[in-house]
Parts: C-alpha cells; structure tokens; sequence
C-alpha cells in the first residue's frame, strides 16, 4: 500500500515550498478535501511543485485557495485539470488576485460572460469590429429621373438632381433609433424633387410618401415607432411631410369650397409660399384673358371692323370643363414651386379716331407664368387708308380688305379665331366684326367700333 500523507500527521504551516521537491504533489499523493488554508504557509504553492493536471476540485476544500498562499504567477494552465476551479473553490474575500495568475492562462470558454454586444453583434472578449461612428455617408447619387434609392439605416446621401428628380425609398424594416440623412447636393431640390418613399412605414403618422422640394435643403429621417413612423429632425425647411397644399397670395382673393381663387384685373404678382405636394396640391389652373382690339372709327356710309376679342386659354383640372369654352380647356395645370410669379393683364386697344377715320389699336397681352394669351387684332378703320385688319388672339373685323387672323401665334388649343370679312359693292361697306374665342364670325353691318376690353387673369387651386 502507497504511503499517504494523512491530514492529522501535519502539523498546521509544517508544509512550506522548501520541504516539497519539485513535481512531488500528485492528485494520487493527496487525499480527497486534505489541502485546506490552514495547511498551506503563505506563498508556499508554486507551479514548479505542482505536477501537471495535481489540483482537481475533490482535492481542494471549499474557499480554501486565498491569495496570501499562492506565489506571484503560480497557477498556471497545466496545472489545472479542466473544470477544477469553481467559486466554492475560491475565498470570496481572500482569493486569487491579478498578480497570480500567468498571462493568458485564463481562456474565455472559462469566463460565464465571455462576450460583449456592439450595435447588435456579440464580440468574444478579445475579438475586434468595426464601428462606424456618426453617419455613414455614401458617395454622391446623381438622379437620372428612372433608378431609385434604397437606403440603409445610418447612411447619409448627397443627392444631385441637376438634370433630373429622384426618388429614395427608407428602409422597409426600420427599428427604433435608426436614421436617414438626405442633403440636396447641388442646390435643385426646388426644381427637381426628391421623392421619399416611406417603404411602408409611415412619415409624420401618415400613409404619404415625403417630397423634399426646397434648395439645399438637410434633413434627417428618424424612425420612432409603428405609430407615427419616420420624423424629420435637423431639417433645414422644417414642416410636414405629410399632405401640403399650395398657399399663395396676389390679386383679389376668394374661398370656394376647398378651393382659393386670386384675381387680377391688372399687373401684380402672384406669391406662392408653399409648393405642396402630390399628396394634397402642387399646380394651379388659370384663366388667361387678353385685352381686346380697338374697332376701327367709322365714316357716314361705312362702319369701321370691329376689333378682335384678346386671346383666351386656361386650363380645366379645377375649373368646369364643360360648356362651350370646353374645347379651348388645357386638362392640366401649371406646377408651381415657392417663388414669385409676376401677373400682366392686357390693356384693351383703343378705337379708331374721329372725325377722320382709322384703324384701331391692338390689344396688350396678358402674361402668368409660361401662359401668354395674345392681344386681339384692331378692326379697320372706314376712312383709313387701304389695309388688312389686324391679327392677334382672335383677328380685328375688315372694312373693305382681309379680316386679320386669329390664334396668332398659335397656341393648342387655340386661343382665338379670325375676324370677319366685309360686305363688299358700293356705295356702302358693311365691316367685319372681331374674333372670339369661341363664337363664329358674320358679315359686318354699319355699326361704329369701340375700345378694346381689358384682359383679366385668374389662378385657382385646390387647399
């Protein structure tokens, strides 16, 4: 039988590191709970008098290993059998320091919190990732008016849309906290939109995608909850981005229904300060009248050619499109972007002068945005010397030559017709009348030409 050592034969601090030789402690040399505190001198325990593998658990008596008896970087990983230290092995208040234990003996598949998360990803104690700081951004997208963006939570897009709009989609999957940021990269949002799809989710707590329509605009999209979804914080334009209407001033305002009406009997400006949206408006209708022709002067046995009506276009999306103005109707408006729009309303022309008689006068043109409606052509005058009348939206009345023409220059739909022809064979000339828009035009009969009326130019929206 094997001589053991048995836990009465030692005297308490008998057993010091000089008296061990070295590799002499083997698990089979030590009985079962025979190594306490009490047994051990301070500092006794070194590595080079463990065999590899000699301290197992069985061995050890619960918080028997403190500091004060293991030697600075004793304990190292052959000597320990897997398993064999646990925390009833370990003083809670006098146990294994940093200083004695070797580097890197203790591996993380040892540790009960081996790993740290980062943005959503475990990393093992030890390990590395990548951590972008800030906002992602991405090289610059230049819009082609066809390829849409889809973006990523934590990148940010400068967008150029020079040449054309753009349309960025958030992320169809977003969780609280995540973030989009949009700036318009050369200063054309205004011209050309950017469209933010919302994927999905809402914008603002509405079912509306966003439209970015203001130059160098800067805005941040966070994602809050199911709820109200994204919200635009940091924006350079702060609003909604939900439904918006057009909102303008100018002319003489009225309320119809849902719809504001600006008139202009004359020259003003017509003052959009916001654009809306195609979610509520974003274009206007318009009523564009120029100022009629002056009738030529009459003479005792023949009337003057009545002076042709000014040129008539509008647009029929919010305006009734039925009647007879129906076939002059253009069936889309005008969109609009927040700026300032100058109004011209056409002054009618003058009539022909008396006592002797001559032409009349041209009316003006009346101008709103890129809709021009041309002054009416002058009708001839009965004593004026020989000559055509004279052409424009709808064409002056002939005294005894060539009506003038109407929708000149032309326009489609058309904005006039010609004036009428006159009665020829002496001794008396019945003229011509003016051009409508609309109405036919007859044979004149002896009746003298007025003034011209004057133009007139009406905006109408929705909002």
């Amino acid at each position: 039988m094997a001589n053991r050592i048995k836990e009465s034969n030692i005297t308490p601090g008998a057993v010091t590191s000089d008296k061990i030789a070295p590799g002499t402690v083997s698990a089979s040399n030590i009985s079962p709970g025979t190594i306490t505190g009490a047994k051990i001198a301070p500092a006794t325990v070194e590595g080079s008098n463990i065999a590899p593998a000699t301290i197992t658990a069985p061995n050890i008596g619960p918080a028997a290993i403190t500091a004060p008896l293991i030697g600075p970087a004793a304990v190292g990983a052959p000597n320990i059998s897997p398993g064999a230290i646990t925390t009833t092995q370990i003083s809670p208040t006098a146990g294994i320091v940093s200083g004695q234990i070797a580097p890197g003996t203790i591996a993380n598949d040892r540790l009960a919190n081996n790993s740290v998360t980062i943005n959503g990803s475990s990393v093992s104690l030890g390990g590395s990732v990548d951590i972008s700081a800030g906002t992602d951004w991405q090289t610059v997208v230049t819009a082609d008016g066809s390829t849409a963006t889809t973006a990523s939570a934590g990148e940010g897009y400068f967008i150029d849309t020079t040449s054309a709009a753009h349309t960025i989609n958030l992320p169809s999957s977003p969780t609280q906290g995540d973030e989009v940021t949009i700036v318009d990269y050369a200063g054309t949002f205004g011209s050309n939109n950017v469209t933010v799809g919302r994927n999905g989710s809402y914008i603002d707590g509405t079912t509306n995608d966003g439209i970015l329509a203001t130059n160098r605009l800067n805005v941040r999209f966070v994602y809050i909850d199911a709820t109200q979804g994204w919200k635009a914080i940091f924006d350079d334009a702060s609003g909604n981005y939900g439904a918006l209407y057009v909102t303008a001033t100018g002319g003489t305002i009225a309320t119809s229904g849902d719809y504001k009406i600006h008139t202009f009997t004359g020259d003003g400006c017509f003052v959009v300060s916001c654009a809306g949206n195609p979610s509520g408006s974003a274009s206007v209708d318009y009523l564009v009248v120029a100022g009629g022709g002056g009738g030529g002067g009459d003479e005792v046995s023949t009337a003057g050619g009545g002076g042709g009506a000014g040129g008539f276009r509008y647009s029929a999306s919010t305006f009734c499109s039925e009647g007879p103005g129906a076939p002059l109707a253009n069936p889309t408006g005008i969109s609009v972007s927040a700026t300032t729009y100058p109004v011209t309303v056409g002054g009618g022309g003058a009539g022909g002068s008396s006592p002797k008689p001559n032409d009349g006068t041209q009316g003006s043109n009346s101008v709103f945005s890129t809709i021009t409606s041309t002054g009416g052509g002058f009708g001839n005058g009965a004593g004026a010397p020989e000559g055509n009348a004279g052409s424009g939206g709808s064409g002056g009345g002939a005294r005894n030559t060539s009506a003038g023409s109407g929708n000149t220059p032309p326009t489609s739909p058309s904005q006039g017709n010609p004036g009428g022809a006159s009665s020829v064979g002496g001794p008396t000339y019945a003229s011509g009348g003016g051009g409508g828009a609309r109405g036919s035009t007859s044979l004149g009969v002896s009746d003298a030409g007025g003034d011209g009326a004057n133009g007139k130019v009406v905006v109408k929206y929705y909002g």
